[in-house]
């Protein structure tokens, strides 16, 4: 298949672009000048357009959970405003959408993890906006599935686990919150699931397919927990390597609430899709084992 993405340098654009040719697929990512989301809708159409994807993945977003605060209407253009724009033109152009979305449409209370039938419950401007998202592309286009994700991760971008590492170059201990917990998540196995449900929407006409389903790395841990693990597969790599110190999430205060429970229920899109992500404990050593090869290795 041919691919549009929208997006040009994010974790899952790129883990997309390089993880699409082994599965046969061409990858044309699509953004800004030529696609802007807060822009005009005939332009995004157009841009999209003329990528003549059989298929649209929608991965870009305003992902400023903090400035989103200062800023709702641009992140609501973007996420909620945006989101709807992708999904008119794919529903023109006919072919399916696979919209990408969000842990913090939850409220990000209880103990269980969420499922797609709980009730939405954002607390800040960011999970709002992506709720108004899921929302504007399940209204315009019944062709589309949107896979709410969590706690990314890569060898590309910004992520916690560059963070991690970078901080342990030059300390020997690192604070990081103990009392929010998630599913650790590879972009690189969200790559692989978009690609999968993507391939899945094009080739069956199943309503099933279609809708909210959860997608993030199989089990579950807090963030000094995901700390330690960073700094245990870098250390026996001979790279940085730091304590972890837990610390509450009062200590370290930030202008958007997080959510202290945002574990994702994915048994959906597994039983409806086939698709499963891996262990998170197991995408984190290849991702590791990345970042150590493009930096050299420390010791």
């Amino acid at each position: 298949m041919r691919i549009a993405v929208t997006g040009l340098a994010g974790q899952v654009v790129t883990s997309l672009v390089e993880r699409g040719p082994l599965a046969g697929h061409v990858i044309v990512p699509v953004g800004r000048p030529a696609l802007d989301l807060a822009g005009d809708a005939e332009a995004v159409r157009a841009a999209l357009a003329a990528a003549r994807p059989d298929a649209i993945v929608s991965a870009a977003a305003y992902t400023a959970v903090d400035r989103a605060e200062a800023e709702p209407e641009l992140a609501f253009a973007v996420n909620a405003a945006g989101a709807g724009k992708v999904a008119a033109a794919a529903a023109a152009l006919g072919v399916p959408l696979v919209h990408l979305s969000t842990d913090y449409v939850f409220a990000g209370t209880g103990t269980r993890a969420w499922r797609e039938d709980d009730p939405a419950c954002p607390q800040g401007v960011y999970g709002a906006s992506k709720l108004a998202g899921e929302e504007a592309v399940l209204a315009v286009h019944a062709n589309a599935a949107i896979l709410r994700t969590a706690w990314v991760y890569s060898p590309f971008g910004a992520n916690f686990v560059k963070t991690m590492l970078r901080l342990a170059e030059t300390r020997g201990e690192v604070g990081v919150v103990a009392d929010q917990t998630g599913n650790p998540t590879s972009a690189l196995d969200i790559a692989d699931g978009v690609l999968a449900v993507a391939a899945n929407l094009a080739g069956d006409a199943d309503p099933a397919l279609r809708g909210v389903f959860h997608m993030a790395g199989a089990g579950d841990i807090h963030w000094a927990g995901f700390a330690e693990a960073i700094f245990a597969a870098s250390a026996v790599r001979g790279g940085p390597s730091a304590r972890v110190q837990p610390i509450a999430t009062a200590d370290y205060p930030t202008a958007a609430a997080r959510p202290a429970n945002s574990r994702l229920d994915c048994a959906k899109l597994e039983r409806v899709h086939g698709v499963r992500l891996p262990q998170w404990r197991a995408s984190l050593a290849p991702v590791i084992e990345r970042l150590l090869g493009e930096h050299g290795t420390r010791s």
